[in-house]
């Protein structure tokens, strides 16, 4: 079961990084001349319509998380520090952080993405959408690099 659990974990891993991604590209292209690039293209999509699922997936993602987590605890967390491998515990550590954050953050950017003050909050957006990319990327690689070095039985 807690493998299933974890390959879900990941799977929605996955679709929160690429929304994040798309939605984070088009804001920074915005304004920019338009091309029949691959970055033009993937750049070009309608980043209002990512939030509500940037939003679940969030939510869902870290749910999972906390359903995961004391298996963690127990089989990998563990071994890690009797391998004296601080560093990848910190990691996650900091992961763990940064996911709370993010999940705090996301009232306020659902709120700068709805289009009666989307042009009014344009900095606050781009600036909380830049902040959630780098977090879910953080804790995709690390999650990853965590799981790659001692992942859950």
């Amino acid at each position: 079961m807690v493998a299933i659990l974890l390959i879900l974990h990941g799977l929605v891993a996955a679709a929160l990084l690429g929304a994040t991604t798309h939605q984070a590209m088009s804001v920074l292209r915005r304004g920019a001349r338009r091309g029949g690039s691959f970055l033009d293209r993937y750049a070009g999509v309608r980043a209002q319509g990512f939030t509500v699922a940037i939003v679940l997936l969030y939510v869902v993602n870290v749910c999972l998380g906390a359903v995961l987590y004391p298996s963690y605890r127990l089989n990998v967390r563990v071994p890690l520090e009797e391998m004296s491998m601080a560093w990848a515990i910190g990691l996650f550590e900091l992961k763990e952080h940064l996911g709370g954050i993010g999940l705090g953050l996301l009232p306020l950017y659902a709120y700068t993405w709805r289009p009666e003050v989307a042009e009014t909050h344009r900095r606050d957006r781009i600036a909380l959408t830049m902040i959630l990319v780098v977090i879910v990327w953080w804790n995709f690689l690390v999650g990853h690099v965590v799981n790659n070095i001692r992942g859950l039985p």
